[in-house]
């Protein structure tokens, strides 16, 4: 579902100064309906890595592949397409729309993708997502009415809406107590039993990471180990 080629990513700094490289020679492949967690320390180049291979940024050096497209091939509008048809994304910081309810930020991305169903149709695959999540007492509200485990889930109900093939998630449990956060990271992984979604999870908690099935250690922007758990 990914590959990826001797990633490095550099960045001009001023003064005549040598780039600064954050990542360096980063090669990897993620199966369709694996799990794998990218663990390392702060200014490892954990999200960099994730932003490289979501298409979200092309890299210095090196190809990335997502769903078998070349992600170089592509300009900026095609890997829009890509990820808005294959891609989900769970965010740290919940990034969720504050003026929209939970079901209209649920909808977004079914809108912006041009879902062929009609409005009833999209409609009903929000709600039930929202009911998915436990969420379905909460539809109307807005994310500042919702708690910060309660905003992640409509986060996750999001990321699921399109279907994706691969969903991102960077820290989903940074900004959540530890209960809430288990129960957020219990979610992540039911849905990707249930519907075989590849799961790629940035994190500094190894406790988190151990449940993937395979562990990418980043230090200083290269790979440092790449463990298989399960």
């Amino acid at each position: 579902m990914i590959v990826a080629r001797n990633l490095c990513q550099r960045y001009p700094r001023p003064g005549g100064a040598a780039p600064l490289t954050v990542l360096d020679g980063i090669d990897l492949q993620v199966g369709a309906g694996e799990v794998l967690a990218i663990l390392g320390p702060s200014g490892s180049g954990k999200t960099t890595l994730l932003g490289l291979l979501a298409g979200l940024d092309l890299p210095t050096e090196g190809e990335v592949e997502l769903a078998a497209q070349p992600l170089s091939a592509l300009d900026e509008d095609g890997r829009a397409a890509l990820r808005a048809s294959s891609v989900g994304f769970v965010f740290q910081s919940f990034q969720l729309m504050p003026t929209l309810t939970a079901l209209e930020n649920v909808l977004v991305p079914l809108e912006l993708l041009g879902h062929p169903a009609g409005a009833a149709e999209r409609d009903g695959r929000a709600h039930e997502l929202l009911a998915r999540v436990g969420l379905a007492e909460r539809v109307g509200h807005y994310p500042a009415q919702l708690s910060g485990g309660e905003q992640q889930r409509v986060g996750i109900a999001r990321a699921f809406a399109n279907d994706p093939r691969v969903l991102f998630a960077d820290e989903p449990t940074g900004n959540l107590d530890g209960e809430t956060g288990q129960g957020i990271i219990e979610l992540l992984f039911m849905l990707n039993r249930e519907r075989g979604t590849t799961l790629v999870i940035v994190t500094h908690d190894l406790e988190l990471a151990r449940r993937a099935r395979r562990i990418l250690r980043l230090a200083g922007g290269r790979v440092e180990s790449i463990e298989c758990v399960a």
